[in-house]
């Protein structure tokens, strides 16, 4: 290829582009999704979305009516983290306020709770499950520190504390849930945004009929498709800069690491989605048919790429899948950078997967792009 056959397929690329964003102006939806979806899914979801566990409700069955009892029911009700509901003598009378959904966590106290309080039961209700068990936990914990304390106390004085350990939370001190969920935040609308819109912009051409002007013209087809990707990695650039911005203002969330890390990884995924989108609309005929491709299989993005479910939680099976879905990579990036301040040379791997996907997508997606009907 000379440098004039070079220039010419510049010239046709920027028109294209000129194109395209024309028509991106003249649609009344995308300009509201580019702006308005980032700013109100970085604004309300890490408000509603947490999986944080905290005011776990607790109902005490007192069968000893010790000072000890008392003492437990006190600690508990100063926590920050639990909420007394309700003293009783009746074990029915706390199983009703854990049916009626007043309490999480039911607490039995034994008739010789000085004399063996190891003999404490702890009930949890099942149905949260997350909230359950760390609440039966919560609850656990209080209660066996109030009675270590008491037991040193009777035994020589003041409960000695020295032997405690010292916990020290790396990276995130305040163990706040939105400092690990706003960058993976930035991923999803990434996916929704970069993946879905291509697909459906070029669907739409292919149903209004438009594309049959550029099908009969001598525009190659990576150039066509190259118009068709370019706008959405632009896009990905500003959702990313607005999900940075929110979540400083906002939330107080800064980089640990460098702005760069993101932008990089911003780019490379974005090249992902918006190469995936496009070859699932080379193979789409229609725009429901398209649309329920994407939702598909971005479901499985979102669900396996670690945003709500840790990775190494999933069973060993599942594990192996994630190594395919490109949002795991982005996110683990994109939390390595925020929280602990990482490199790219220190996420090299995840940096050149995401390259290898985004760049064999998009050849696929100019690959798959048919000019013939």
């Amino acid at each position: 290829m000379n440098l004039n056959s070079i220039r010419y397929n510049f010239r046709i690329l920027r028109a294209l582009l000129t194109k395209e964003v024309l028509l991106m102006r003249r649609n009344p939806m995308i300009p509201k999704v580019l702006f308005m979806m980032p700013v109100a899914v970085m604004l309300l979801m890490p408000l509603v979305a947490s999986f944080d566990v905290k005011r776990v409700g607790v109902a005490i069955v007192d069968n000893s009516n010790s000072p000890l009892a008392r003492r437990i029911a006190a600690d508990m009700s100063a926590s920050e983290w639990l909420i007394v509901d309700t003293v009783t003598p009746s074990y029915s009378s706390a199983i009703n306020a854990l049916e009626q959904g007043n309490v999480d966590v039911i607490l039995s106290l034994p008739r010789n709770l000085e004399s063996q309080p190891g003999l404490i039961d702890i009930s949890a209700n099942g149905v949260n499950a997350i909230k359950g068990s760390l609440g039966a936990q919560y609850v656990a914990q209080s209660a066996s520190m109030t009675i270590k304390r008491w037991q040193e106390e009777k035994a020589g004085g003041v409960a000695d504390s020295s032997n405690q350990p010292s916990v020290i939370n790396l990276y995130n001190p305040t163990q706040n849930y939105r400092f690990f969920m706003i960058p993976a935040l930035i991923g999803i609308l990434l996916i929704m945004i970069c993946g879905y819109l291509p697909a459906l912009n070029l669907v739409n051409e292919k149903e209004t009929g438009t594309i049959e002007a550029m099908n009969v013209s001598p525009v190659g087809k990576f150039t066509f498709v190259l118009s068709k990707l370019i706008p959405f990695w632009i896009a990905g650039i500003i959702i990313s800069a607005i999900g940075l911005t929110i979540g400083w203002i906002v939330y107080g969330l800064t980089l640990a690491g460098s702005i760069w890390s993101v932008l990089l990884a911003t780019i490379l995924f974005s090249l992902t989605m918006s190469g995936f989108g496009v070859t699932v609309a080379n193979k789409s005929s229609t725009m429901m048919q398209s649309i329920l491709v994407m939702f598909a299989i971005i479901m499985i993005f979102q669900l396996m790429g670690g945003l709500f479910t840790p990775v190494g939680s999933m069973p060993h099976w599942a594990q192996c899948i994630t190594y395919g879905v490109p949002t795991r990579y982005y996110i683990d990036i994109m939390r390595a950078v925020y929280l602990k301040g990482s490199s790219i040379s220190d996420l090299a791997f995840e940096f050149s997967i995401l390259a290898a996907m985004g760049s064999s997508l998009c050849l696929l997606a100019a690959a798959t792009y048919s000019k013939k009907n």
